[in-house]
């Protein structure tokens, strides 16, 4: 059986620690990928001070090439691709072609960054004083502590890890515990890229051991996380009493609204890709549908009529539609939500239950589940499931729909189907999330296009696009009196 190792210091060591953990295939728990050895405090530690003692030489390499290293990590995912997707699919349970889909958007992400080492500069700004000049420059601001979830394990952990980079900061990554193939496999690409030793650690444990030990140390400057809400806000609180950087993705519920002149064939797909594609469980699916009165029943019908003809079962196999729940743990999450569903008064139009039989017998999957006549204040309405359930709520007007889709504690990103101008500009401006789509489902982003939301969705910079860099750089003011000429008058 494959043990899973932590990198430090530019070795792959395995963990002393005692407590291990099973990867499995969420699919069929029958498939066992490996062990992983939960790390230590001590290592965590270790990994900090790697981190550290090669900070001092990663920030003085040229920028230029510490994007070209970065560049080649992008070239060398590329042609391991479909290895590393097919692990990402065995350990996480999305699809084989949502896993091919996300490496390619990981490779686009660090292409992009990668380029950026060419363009990390600051401006000359013009001064008061004559014979001076003025300008700014770009300075890595010390070792990153990267935190990332295990729905997307390989493309958030790149958009983390590449801009950290080619900024100059050296790391310390602690991937979910439940995808550490994908992770171990990541790593490497960018030891074969020439990353020097300490600049880019990985530590696998827990959260309270090893993620606890990265917030909290004295060398680390900067914190990145992505995952819950309740834990990205405690990090971010822990971040803000010792002064350091702090930027935290968190939940997200997501709306669409279909407006009575929508194309309903589109939409359809839209809602039926959003809510379903990678099982639900992704910070940008599409868990509230409002719909307006007049086109609800036909949006309804053929919704159901898409779903319908799902099949669900092993993420493998190219004519399957949807895979299952990542463990015992979130599948028991999604069942415990429709019961509440039920509970509080919602109508159940398809799904709810967890099957058990075919191909579906050793794993943790459950049906695609559609609510309807759901109210804003039902907890499927408000609370992310991350699962497979859509909530339908209907509206007389427009006016109502964007009044219900801003009734949520997040707003990470929305998405409207209309033909009216009008309606989609008033939309854009009124709608509270950070990624708005017109006719087009919530999910994705490029790499060039900065990614994040509102409210409790997430605090500190954006990630993704040019404005990540503004995270991972201290901006310096330079003042340069070239004459040397004695000042006249007072000095402000």
């Amino acid at each position: 059986m494959q043990v899973y190792r932590n990198f430090i210091g530019g070795e792959f060591v395995q963990s002393q620690g005692t407590r291990r953990l099973a990867n499995t295939n969420p699919a069929n728990t029958n498939d066992v990928l490996g062990e992983a050895i939960l790390a230590t405090k001590a290592e965590a530690a270790a990994a900090v001070a790697a981190a550290a003692a090669a900070f001092k030489s990663w920030r003085r390499m040229p920028a230029p090439k510490r994007g070209a290293i970065v560049t080649k990590a992008a070239q060398i995912m590329s042609e391991r691709k479909a290895e590393i997707a097919r692990t990402l699919t065995r350990e996480e349970g999305k699809l084989l072609s949502e896993a091919m889909g996300e490496m390619q958007r990981a490779i686009n992400i660090a292409e992009f960054c990668g380029a950026h080492g060419r363009r990390l500069n600051g401006e000359v700004i013009p001064l008061e004083l004559a014979n001076n000049v003025g300008y700014t420059m770009k300075e890595p601001v010390g070792v990153a502590a990267i935190i990332t979830p295990w729905n997307f394990p390989a493309a958030i952990p790149i958009w983390k890890i590449a801009p950290a980079l080619v900024a100059g900061n050296t790391i310390v990554f602690k991937p979910a515990s439940l995808v550490p193939a994908t992770a171990e496999l990541l790593m490497q690409c960018f030891v074969d890229a020439g990353v020097p030793a300490g600049v880019l650690n990985m530590v696998i444990g827990s959260g309270g051991e090893v993620g606890n030990t990265f917030v909290d140390h004295p060398d680390v400057r900067l914190v990145s996380f992505t995952g819950s809400t309740d834990i990205g806000l405690g990090i971010y609180k822990r971040a803000a009493a010792r002064g350091i950087r702090a930027q935290c993705e968190m939940g997200g519920k997501n709306p669409v609204i279909v407006c009575d002149d929508a194309d309903i064939d589109l939409a359809v797909s839209g809602v039926y890709n959003g809510a379903f594609g990678s099982t639900g469980q992704r910070c940008t699916a599409t868990s509230r549908v409002i719909v307006q009165h007049g086109v609800a029943d036909a949006f309804l019908e053929r919704l159901l009529a898409q779903v319908a003809k799902m099949k669900i079962g092993n993420p493998l196999d190219a004519d399957v539609d949807m895979g299952p729940s990542v463990d015992a743990s979130q599948l028991k999450t999604v069942l415990d939500y429709i019961d509440i569903g039920k509970n509080q008064g919602a109508e159940l139009l398809t799904g709810g239950n967890r099957i058990t039989n075919g191909d579906c017998a050793n794993g943790f999957f459950v049906e695609p589940t559609i609510f309807d006549k759901v109210r804003t204040n039902m907890r499927i309405h408000n609370e992310e499931i991350f699962g497979p359930v859509l909530s339908v709520i209907r509206v007389e007007s427009f006016d109502e729909a964007i009044e219900v889709a801003n009734q949520s504690e997040f707003g990470l990103t929305s998405s409207i189907y209309t033909r009216d101008l009008s309606r989609t500009f008033r939309y854009i401006h009124e709608i509270e999330t950070g990624i708005t789509h017109v006719n087009s489902p919530t999910l994705g982003g490029e790499a060039q296009m900065p990614f994040g939301g509102m409210k409790n969705t997430g605090v500190g910079p954006r990630e993704q696009g040019t404005e990540v860099f503004d995270f991972y750089t201290e901006t310096k003011a330079v003042y340069i009196d070239f004459t040397g000429a004695k000042r006249e008058g007072k000095l402000y």
